[in-house]
């Protein structure tokens, strides 16, 4: 096989997963999933992947955010409970414009910890939302509250599914698939392997994330809504579409079966 055609190959294979992983096809599409995607700080999720949560909210799903943290230390001209204000107004006008609902957590910026006690939680916030997909950080980030994160969303799907752990809800071991987002503070080892086509959702994703300002410009130097719009562009070259945002999934996923080589 020429490289030329195993390239093209390998591009089709991975829309091909794609499609059956995340349920995306829209031609025989049923509606009725719950996502939950969690996230370090308000922001992150809606930044990194708020593009396909507002195309699956448009599908007909219900799409729910859990910010563990508000991320109320980023404002150097605010204090954090200033801040902090600010960014729950700002989560909460970004969920709508996405369509999605929306949970904040009862932890500190810089300050998540990557404990049991923080696992129970987000395991009975799964309980109660009970979702058919998880959305997450990847597992290695320079922001220690991402790292945090995305270890305890992934072991809080195993304990919300175990009857011998108690909380507020009843057991729940309806999660499909965990799928970890794309963002600039993850990429140590994320290898992007899902692609979802947003082509048709970024205009919800523009006016959602720039319901805050840290997005918009003016707190970090760092250029948020450029940087993810340029990603979503490049993926989508990527991927044969105009616009699309990429997730990897546990190496342990990554199995394909066949009877002979292509």
């Amino acid at each position: 096989m020429g490289l030329r055609t195993l390239i093209r190959t390998s591009v089709t294979l991975a829309l091909f997963l794609s499609l059956l992983i995340a349920g995306l096809a829209q031609n025989d599409y049923q509606p009725h999933r719950t996502v939950l995607a969690v996230g370090a700080h308000a922001g992150d999720m809606e930044i990194s992947c708020g593009a396909v949560l507002a195309k699956q909210a448009q599908l007909g799903d219900r799409v729910v955010m859990l910010h563990l943290t508000l991320g109320e230390g980023g404002n150097p001209r605010l204090s954090p409970g200033e801040y902090g204000r600010q960014k729950q107004a700002e989560a909460r006008a970004a969920a709508a414009a996405l369509g999605a609902e929306v949970i904040f957590g009862p932890y500190k910026d810089g300050e998540l910890p990557n404990d049991e006690q923080a696992r129970r939680y987000v395991a009975d916030i799964i309980r109660q939302v009970r979702p058919s997909l998880l959305i997450t950080h990847w597992r290695h980030s320079i922001h220690k509250d991402h790292v945090a994160a995305s270890a305890i969303t992934v072991d809080a799907e195993l304990l919300a599914s175990l009857a011998g752990v108690v909380t507020a809800h009843p057991p729940f071991s309806g999660v499909r698939g965990i799928y970890f987002t794309e963002n600039w503070e993850d990429k140590e080892g994320l290898s992007p392997y899902v692609y979802v086509d947003v082509s048709s959702s970024m205009e919800k994703w523009e006016t959602a994330v720039k319901k805050y300002e840290f997005i918009r410009g003016g707190i970090s130097p760092f250029p948020y809504f450029e940087y993810y719009r340029a990603l979503a562009r490049v993926r989508g070259a990527e991927s044969g579409f105009i616009h699309s945002v990429t997730f990897d999934i546990d190496p342990m996923g990554k199995k394909e079966v066949i009877e002979r080589l292509p």
